[in-house]
């Protein structure tokens, strides 16, 4: 059996907005419409699909793999945008990145209060 996560919806008051700020502090190319939704596509073949919603929206959390110099290129998008950041998801440590797994990661929020982070090295690989 074959299973890949393939597309998943990510609920904002403003997709524009929210898609937008994804690509660019990622440095993703610029999303693309599909029906009600604003796509931006991953390297990997997974795309997030941003919908609007007028409701209570529930933050969620998303992390990105992304490579080293990608980091350093990322991070300083973060904080040129004078984004908070911390180097934990319960956002403990403001100000850091960590060093888990022998990689570098931060979490930021988005304009809808998601928790997004970026990591060089996944959970559990060791370093």
């Amino acid at each position: 059996m074959s299973v890949q996560l393939n597309h998943t919806i990510v609920w904002c008051r403003d997709k524009q907005k929210s898609a937008t700020f994804l690509t660019e502090v990622l440095g993703l190319p610029s999303p693309t419409r599909f029906g009600p939704f604003l796509v931006v596509q991953l390297n990997n073949g997974v795309s997030l699909d941003f919908y609007e919603n007028d409701g209570e929206i529930s933050a969620q959390h998303y992390a990105f793999l992304i490579g080293e110099d990608d980091f350093d290129q990322v991070f300083a998008r973060i904080r040129g945008r004078g984004l908070q950041h911390w180097a934990d998801p319960g956002k403990h440590r403001a100000d850091e990145i960590n060093h888990n797994d022998g990689g570098r990661g931060v979490y930021f929020e988005d304009p809808d209060g998601h928790l997004l982070e970026v990591i060089t090295r996944p959970y559990g690989s060791g370093g």
